[in-house]
């Protein structure tokens, strides 16, 4: 990657816009430069405050005359006009934002070059600068960097040095002179020119004023780098979240926890055993022909919803939604010994909370759901299928099918749910929800199901 300064300045600049785009785009990095720049604005006005505490103690140390009162006052001012742009803080372009940055920046200025007026002796405007009160800005470069974009830290170092300069060239034509200090300093330092030009009081020294906007400019351009390098960092967490919220759509919040945190490749194709479940809602075509669609689609959703809760409840993964079907599987990306008894949880967590489903819609006077399951335990193959414009992460293979097939038998058993014999035969011994699952369940024997040579055991609720 190019570092010239020229490449550095097109890449900020370009990243700079695709900032823009993804926040429009991007409520996880919209919320991420919303957080981060109150956050920052916080800590900016709480470190502005103790600053300017700490330089109205040193001072009267400075300058221990009454005249100081002129000084601790306006750094009160500096104080409130910190809480003033915390007040107005926001994220994005704010002419107001820009006019208290602009307030802190004249404000400082006018201090510098401006004598006080309870000042009681006759000294040359020019005299102020031997002061070296140019530090102080640095203080406020400093303060910004927290509270504000690199490309603000970046522009007030500018803004500082074009006003900085412009000060000088008003105190330079307008400045109150003493010309009898410049004649007496002469004398004083007669055969000694470099030094008599130094020391001259009316003199405001530009190359001294010019080298003190030079380093400001530096700092301001390095703090402006480190803070756009920040904000990549914070982008690319923003990007992370909503990785993980995509994921959270077919995950567990704990699942998608361990998958952040595993080295594996959850994508690679592979082979492995997990619970298959299938739901689907009994006599939906039906139901969608006299219906509206908006009635169809308000059910779908509800549906939907209803189902996703209990299967990321049960630890389970949501695989796909057909229409008004949905796969699960459980034990995928990672499989546990709980995988069998988590399929069966959430099979009677569904029949359970349908008939809550039901009781809600006959109140709004809709009619009644009913929905099919069925679960088989089995080998899986897991990886991406599909043409190269096209993959999708599948979970295929006979288990699929057999569960598949298991939900459609419901129709024939005349029941909610069908579950294979291998599923039952891969809970646990210590699972505690065995005798639980031995009311819900009761073995129906073995059914011959489309496509397959042998029959399989089942298991009906």
């Amino acid at each position: 990657m190019e570092y010239s300064p020229v490449a550095l300045f097109r890449r900020m600049r370009s990243m700079r816009d695709r900032e823009l785009e993804l926040a429009s785009s991007n409520p996880h990095l919209a919320q991420a430069l919303h957080e981060d720049k109150m956050e920052g604005h916080r800590l900016a006005v709480v470190a502005r405050t103790i600053a300017m505490l700490v330089i109205m103690a040193l001072l009267p140390i400075m300058n221990p005359n009454w005249d100081v009162l002129y000084y601790e006052a306006i750094v009160l001012f500096f104080i409130a006009l910190g809480w003033l742009q915390y007040r107005y803080a926001q994220v994005g372009y704010s002419k107001f934002e820009l006019l208290l940055i602009f307030a802190d920046i004249i404000l400082l200025t006018l201090i510098f070059i401006v004598p006080s007026p309870f000042q009681s002796e006759e000294l040359p405007t020019a005299l102020l600068y031997r002061f070296n009160n140019f530090g102080y800005f640095f203080v406020i470069l400093a303060l910004a960097a927290l509270a504000y974009s690199w490309r603000t830290v970046w522009s007030m170092g500018t803004w500082v040095a074009i006003i900085w300069l412009a000060g000088y060239g008003l105190v330079a034509i307008f400045g109150h002179e003493v010309p009898r200090l410049s004649e007496s300093s002469n004398q004083l330092y007669e055969g000694y020119d470099f030094l008599g030009f130094m020391l001259d009081p009316n003199s405001g020294r530009f190359t001294q004023r010019l080298q003190e906007v030079v380093i400001f400019l530096l700092v301001a351009g390095i703090i402006a780098v480190k803070g756009f390098r920040s904000n990549q960092l914070l982008m690319r967490q923003a990007m992370i979240a909503e990785e993980r919220a995509n994921l959270s759509r077919y995950f567990p919040s704990s699942l998608v926890d361990a998958i952040a945190s595993t080295n594996r490749d959850i994508r690679a194709v592979r082979s492995q055993d997990v619970a298959v479940l299938f739901t689907d809602i009994v006599g939906f075509t039906q139901y969608a022909e006299r219906n509206t669609p908006e009635n169809v689609m308000d059910l779908l959703r509800n549906y939907h919803a209803l189902v996703e809760k209990t299967i990321f409840e049960n630890s389970g993964t949501l695989e796909k939604y057909m229409g008004d079907g949905v796969m699960a599987t459980f034990g995928r990306p990672e499989t546990s010994t709980e995988d069998a008894a988590n399929a069966l949880r959430c099979a009677t967590d569904l029949i359970k909370a349908n008939e809550e489903f039901n009781a809600m819609r006959k109140k709004q006077g809709k009619e009644a759901v009913r929905i099919s399951i069925g679960i088989h335990y089995g080998a899986v193959i897991l990886g991406d299928i599909g043409p190269e414009r096209r993959l999708e992460f599948a979970v295929v293979g006979d288990t699929v099918n057999v569960a598949s097939r298991l939900e459609a038998e419901t129709r024939n058993l005349d029941c909610q749910c069908v579950v294979s014999d291998s599923v039952m035969q891969h809970l646990r011994e210590d699972c505690e929800d065995r005798d639980m699952f031995a009311e819900t369940f009761r073995s129906h024997g073995d059914v011959r199901l489309r496509g397959r040579n042998k029959p399989i055991s089942v298991w009906v609720s």
